[in-house]
Parts: structure tokens; C-alpha cells; sequence
């Protein structure tokens, strides 16, 4: 019963993206590779794709050498390091000098000196790097634990697009305390990955996303943008705004360790909630929101002409009534319906 089960999940998981996110010849070549007996993909026998890890470090020692260890522990092998440090002051370049000599032969590790300018900054430096090779392109911070199939995983997911899409993957995480005991899980997004969402939400994590290399070459095409606050929300809006395929997976990937550094932190319970009300209240996500939208204007990349027109109005449109009016209009929502409801009380009012 428990197989049948598996198998039944493992189609529906698959009819969706065949007819929902890749083309049906491309999703049945796919589904051959699958495994029928569990929830992951079967581990092709062809030579896997190249994947860059680009993480960034800040005095990251305390926790670094078991984000590298589980590097070393994936099922995917084929992957080099790339790191943008910011300007450590702690043992964190030690480390990793110590895991560039460990792994010599197998893993090249490429340490570069970031902009010291945040961490979205950071992120977008490396990403844009002209010496970083075009591969596929796992983000990684430095705190957390992979789980052994995370890279395997997106590359599956992201193999079944076309040839030469602009492709993101996102997936879930458990959200953990400082020696990784699990305190919850975060939840699959109840509506697809779309433009309308990505304006005023983000659903693609830093520490989970990976990007084709050709929705690399996008990132590198929009350039470093000083109005953008997050380089995750805003791979999100690129990829989308450009008719781009996004991938929301299900499955839980990694651990996502709270240690009262982080430069984020959780978005799961009480405190968390609070903290966004404040933000859309007191006006800081209507900057953020303004920044993304001012970057997009800014930014060297194409968006399809309905989304362009979006961004446009909503830049133009008064503060207020008119604002709060247009985006009900343009559909733009967020995951929670309550949510979606005071990002328009936050336009009424002005805020955003």
C-alpha cells in the first residue's frame, strides 16, 4: 500500500510539471529517469551537469566546517566552490584554505574578495563575476547543513526544461536551532511561482535556489542594482519578469540554522509575523518593494511587455487609493490571502 502510495505522489508531482511548468515530450523523457518506488529521482547514468556552489562568507567560522562537510557528503560529485568573502575577521579563511588543500584534485575551492557592501550586494558581485564559470548555480550561505540529495535533486528538477531555458529551483527547509535540533519545517507555497507574486513576495530562498546557466547569464545581463535589498526576491523577479521558468519543489532540502546571527533569520512563527507587519507598516517593504521595482526599470533585461507594463504603472501611479486600486487590478498577491489584504492597506495608506 505505502508503494502504491509513492508511485500515485511521484506521478501527480510530475503531471503537474508536464502540464504546468515543461513541455509534455520533455516531461515523459524525464519521467523515465524516475524512480517509482520513492519520492526522489532516480541517479542518472550519463555524465552530470557541472554545478557551481557560490557561497558567501562574514566571520562565518563558527558553523562553516559543517556547511562544507555536507558539500562533500552529496550525491550530486560534480561541483566546484566558489566563495565572495566579505571581509572576515574571524578563522573563516583559515577554513577554507584547510578544505581547498583537502579536496585538491577533486572539488576546486576559489576564494574571491567581496564588495563589503551586504550581503545581497555580496551574492550579486559573485554572481556577476566574469571568471565565474556558466553552470548551473547553487547559491549557499554559510551556516547552514545541506542534506545529501539537495544538489541532485534541483539538477533533476531543472534538467526537464528545455535546452537553454532561464530556470530557477527553490525548494524547503527545516528551520533548526544552533546544533541543528528541527524546531518546524517551512511550507510549499499554496499558488504557483509567478510575476504578481514575485512584485510583492518572495518564494525562492538564497540557500536553496539554483539557477540554469542561462538564468545566470540573466543575472549578469541585470548587472549589480544598488535598490536591491535581496538578491533572492530579486532572482525571483528576474527570472519571472522575463517569462522565465520558476520551480517550487516540495521536498525539504536542507537545514536552516538559527543562531542569533543570521543575516535573515527564520520567517516561521509569532515573532517572525510581527516582524513583517511591522516592515509593511512602518514603510520598509514598501521600499523594498519601490527599490525592486525602480531596479527593474534600471536593469538591462527584457521583461515580457505585460510585465514591463505592470512595473511601469505601478511606479506611476499616485500613493494612496489610486495605487492600492491598480494593484488589486494588475492581480498582484501574496500566498496568504490576510497577507495580500494588508499589502493593499499598506498602499491605501501610503506605505507603499
Amino acid at each position: 500500500m505505502g508503494r502504491d502510495l509513492a508511485v500515485a505522489y511521484n506521478l501527480s508531482v510530475n503531471l503537474h510539471y508536464a502540464l504546468f511548468t515543461v513541455a509534455p515530450l520533455r516531461w515523459l523523457a524525464g519521467l523515465a529517469k524516475m524512480n517509482s518506488e520513492t519520492h526522489c529521482f532516480a541517479r542518472s547514468t550519463v555524465a552530470s551537469p557541472h554545478v557551481v556552489i557560490a557561497m558567501c562568507t562574514l566571520n562565518g567560522g563558527a558553523y562553516l566546517d559543517e556547511q562544507l562537510e555536507s558539500f562533500e557528503h552529496q550525491h550530486h560529485k560534480n561541483w566546484s566552490l566558489w566563495i565572495s568573502d566579505d571581509g572576515s575577521t574571524d578563522n573563516t579563511l583559515e577554513i577554507l584554505e584547510r578544505w581547498k588543500k583537502r579536496w585538491l584534485g577533486a572539488h576546486d575551492l576559489k576564494i574571491v574578495s567581496g564588495p563589503e557592501r551586504g550581503a545581497a550586494t555580496n551574492f550579486l558581485s559573485l554572481l556577476c563575476n566574469p571568471n565565474l564559470p556558466t553552470a548551473y548555480v547553487a547559491l549557499s550561505d554559510q551556516d547552514d547543513v545541506w542534506h545529501p540529495h539537495k544538489l541532485e535533486r534541483a539538477v533533476q528538477h531543472l534538467s526537464l526544461l528545455r535546452d537553454g531555458a532561464i530556470g530557477l529551483y527553490g525548494a524547503q527547509r527545516s528551520y533548526t536551532d544552533a546544533t541543528l535540533n528541527v524546531l518546524a519545517q517551512s511550507s510549499h507555497p499554496q499558488h504557483p511561482a509567478s510575476f504578481e507574486n514575485a512584485l510583492v513576495q518572495n518564494v525562492i530562498t538564497g540557500h536553496s535556489a539554483v539557477l540554469t546557466p542561462a538564468g545566470l547569464n540573466l543575472v549578469r545581463q541585470a548587472g549589480i542594482c544598488d535598490g536591491v535589498a535581496f538578491h533572492d526576491w530579486w532572482l525571483y523577479q528576474l527570472v519571472s519578469g522575463v517569462g522565465g521558468e520558476v520551480i517550487v519543489d516540495e521536498e525539504v532540502v536542507l537545514s536552516y540554522r538559527q543562531h542569533g546571527q543570521n543575516a535573515i533569520g527564520a520567517r516561521f512563527g509569532l515573532r517572525a509575523y510581527f516582524r513583517r507587519l511591522q516592515a509593511v507598516f512602518d514603510g520598509t517593504y514598501g521600499e523594498w518593494v519601490g527599490g525592486n521595482l525602480r531596479s527593474l526599470t534600471k536593469a538591462n533585461i527584457h521583461l515580457t511587455q505585460s510585465n514591463l507594463e505592470t512595473v511601469v504603472h505601478v511606479l506611476a501611479t499616485p500613493k494612496g487609493l489610486k495605487r492600492a486600486q491598480f494593484l488589486i487590478k494588475a492581480k498582484l498577491f501574496r500566498q496568504d490571502r490576510l497577507e495580500t489584504l494588508l499589502v493593499m492597506l499598506s498602499a491605501l495608506l501610503k506605505r507603499l
